[in-house]
């Protein structure tokens, strides 16, 4: 596995945050693109030329594109927007040759009957199938749901463009198991974010940094390579007064573990 950063974690101009991650020890970095100097609109033939130079030149790769618009899909129709803007990033991605994007779906309804679940697969047929048939992994975050109940839902939408970003973190936060997610979510899995949490007995969710916290680093990373998972850790610090220090922190700890 290598390992990851996702520059929006460093708070900085995208320029600045790929020469962080280059200097605290990455393998690679996640860009940010539903919006800024790095989305589709604004990254002309020339933009995208200047950034594979760049990443060339720091001798980074992409581990993935991100693109979170904040809402749910099974409000895509009503939005008009969401759909199309997922699939100008999805032609980001192809043209950048970055096979997986991550996103944030919403929250899958439980109940099966409910026309927001069904409105939730509609949309995310269309753009999956739009991804897949382009090489392009959608890719939502673990945590709103239980992994078993996502999954039910990918094996429902049945597309082949659609993955799941792993975030043990969120699992924990939100009171699932972290571990036996990876199993169950193991067809589904082409990017991970390293990050970690603790989940207090009064309910409160802290993001802390890796290895502070209940994410079981060691038997989680058994779990992937048990399951064939050999993509990127991408260390996400969404929190805290001085990310590059635990980002810093956070490479070097993935670095001592058995990673490789």
């Amino acid at each position: 596995m290598k390992i990851g950063v996702i520059m929006s974690s460093f708070r900085v101009p995208a320029y600045e945050a790929l020469a962080k991650a280059a200097d605290v020890g990455a393998d690679g970095v996640q860009l940010r693109n539903e919006r800024g100097e790095l989305s589709p609109d604004e990254l002309d033939a020339e933009g995208r030329r200047r950034l594979r130079q760049e990443l060339g030149r720091l001798g980074l790769e992409i581990s993935a594109l991100c693109a979170d618009y904040g809402r749910s899909y099974a409000q895509a129709k009503q939005l008009g927007w969401l759909v199309p803007s997922m699939k100008k990033v999805v032609d980001l991605a192809n043209d950048l040759e970055v096979g997986v994007i991550t996103t944030h779906i919403g929250v899958v309804p439980e109940d099966p009957d409910d026309p927001a679940r069904a409105a939730m697969a509609e949309a995310l047929s269309d753009v999956g199938g739009y991804a897949g048939e382009r090489g392009v992994k959608l890719a939502t975050e673990t945590g709103p749901e239980s992994p078993a109940a996502l999954a039910q839902f990918l094996r429902e939408v049945d597309s082949p463009g659609l993955a799941v970003n792993y975030d043990p973190a969120n699992l924990v936060m939100n009171g699932f198991d972290h571990l036996a997610g990876v199993g169950i979510l193991a067809p589904w899995i082409v990017h991970t974010h390293a990050k970690d949490a603790v989940r207090h007995p009064d309910g409160r969710k802290e993001e802390v940094p890796l290895g502070e916290g209940s994410v079981d680093f060691p038997t989680y990373l058994r779990a992937l390579r048990q399951v064939g998972f050999d993509g990127y850790l991408t260390v996400e610090r969404e929190v805290g007064d001085d990310p590059e220090r635990d980002i810093r922190a956070a490479v070097s700890f993935l670095k001592g573990l058995d990673i490789r």
